[in-house]
């Protein structure tokens, strides 16, 4: 599409975009500085992540960390600590890594150059482009799901925009677009006008403000593009956790042991938990006694709760577990249940806890 535009038309196109940004642009706490480590905070926190259930998580991140020095500093179960609930704790795990190596290795500034940035942990093309050109203008597009898809209906480009040669191309286009002189205000407004005008349904294309170069548009064709994506069908999972508590009303938090770790509690504080086959309760107690060589008590049934990873419809199936005595485990952590929050642990784990929390 941009081979199509004369220097007057793209610049007419980047003058009524910058022009309708400014003016328009979202209040958002990320923006209110070109500090480069709070703009790396902000683009990692919403990899994958809605921007209403970011902003507090950010700001009490930064209330925590509010200089990278602190975040290399920190250890990384309190650094998981402050990112529990917001999921994909891989990102943190990135995050913490990355800035140590910032501290170490760049005098604690966010690289300038490309290369350095993507050297880092955690960094793909898009979040370095987007923190070298928010932060220090570098000229550099960005290219994400919201910004395809604009470029795609100003195009009228059909077909899947993540398949490779597709997302190459769109990629071309997003740099030889590029307003040079304002690099930050530019993907900025691109990336707005693509989460509050040019949305994946139903698009406002009067409130747009670049609408007369829109091809879609002018085709009336915005609500085919882009092509929808074939999407995963749901896999439904059904987990059991058990909650030990002892005769003192402690329970006991385990790392490792139990199922969909990686997937369900990120390798963080969980209960002991099983993917249930059958019978939730009798597969459950086999578990607790051949793999942990945990004796119960008895074990009586807590209100189930609901979580969603991706693709994954879960059931949890939580399980008061009355236990004499807790196993020996290396690194178990024995703690009063009002307390697990203080550790850093999944939602779906927070979920559990309120499930057990009915216990009188």
């Amino acid at each position: 599409m941009s081979a199509r535009l004369s220097s007057k038309a793209r610049n007419n196109l980047q003058r009524q975009l910058l022009g309708w940004f400014r003016e328009h642009r979202r209040d958002l706490p990320w923006r209110r500085s070109r500090d480069p480590y709070r703009i790396w905070v902000a683009e990692v926190m919403l990899q994958q992540t809605r921007i209403a259930a970011v902003i507090p998580y950010y700001d009490r991140f930064l209330d925590r960390f509010p200089r990278v020095e602190d975040l290399a500093r920190a250890r990384k179960t309190e650094v998981l600590k402050f990112w529990s609930g917001l999921g994909y704790y891989s990102r943190a795990r990135n995050l913490h890594r990355a800035a140590k190596q910032v501290v170490a290795q760049q005098g604690g500034k966010f690289p300038r150059d490309l290369e350095a940035a993507l050297n880092l942990p955690g960094i793909g093309s898009y979040m370095a482009a987007a923190v070298l050109s928010i932060a220090y203008d570098v000229p550099l597009a960005v290219l994400d799901g919201n910004v395809a898809r604009v470029l795609a209906r100003l195009g009228a480009i059909h077909g899947d925009l993540r398949a490779p040669q597709r997302w190459k191309e769109l990629q071309e286009m997003a740099q030889r677009l590029l307003a040079t002189e304002s690099p930050s205000d530019w993907n900025q407004a691109l990336m707005e006008l693509g989460e509050v005008i040019c949305t994946p349904q139903t698009p406002h294309c009067n409130a747009c403000p670049v609408r007369k170069a829109c091809r879609a548009y002018s085709l009336g064709i915005t609500g085919a593009i882009p092509q929808p994506r074939k999407k995963r069908g749901p896999v439904v999972v059904k987990i059991a956790a058990a909650i030990l508590r002892d005769p003192r009303g402690h329970t006991m938090l385990v790392r490792g042991p139990g199922a969909h770790d990686e997937v369900l509690f990120s390798r963080m504080w969980q209960f002991p938990a099983i993917e249930v086959k059958r019978n939730a309760k009798s597969e459950l107690a086999a578990y607790l006694r051949g793999k942990l060589k945990i004796v119960c008590g008895g074990i009586e049934v807590l209100p189930e709760a609901h979580h969603r990873v991706t693709y994954r419809n879960i059931t949890l199936l939580p399980y008061l577990v009355r236990v004499p005595a807790f196993p020996k485990l290396d690194g178990a952590k024995i703690l009063r249940l009002a307390e697990v929050g203080r550790l850093p642990v999944s939602s779906a784990t927070c979920k559990i806890v309120k499930a057990a929390l009915t216990i009188p």
